[in-house]
């Protein structure tokens, strides 16, 4: 059986909607990143959260690799 993948923010969304159907006020990360909030929610749902479905995981690469050019072949 293959294993199933979810979009997390997809999860993250359609809990915030049934949530606001329900009357209640959902808020989330309003001090800051989204990211592990959102984690936590799907972790609780049963749903682990991929690390390439996290923006700051990709934004840490991306810095990463601009340091590795910026040493082999100095800043622009």
């Amino acid at each position: 059986m293959a294993e199933e993948t979810y979009n997390p923010w997809t999860v993250v969304n359609v809990v915030f909607h049934h949530l606001v159907e329900q009357g209640l006020h959902p808020t989330l990360g309003e001090a800051g990143h989204p990211g592990e909030p959102a984690a936590a929610l799907l972790r609780a749902l049963g749903i682990e959260p991929r690390p390439e479905g996290d923006l700051r995981a990709a934004q840490s690469v991306s810095d990463h690799l601009t340091q590795l050019r910026e040493s082999m072949f100095g800043s622009e």
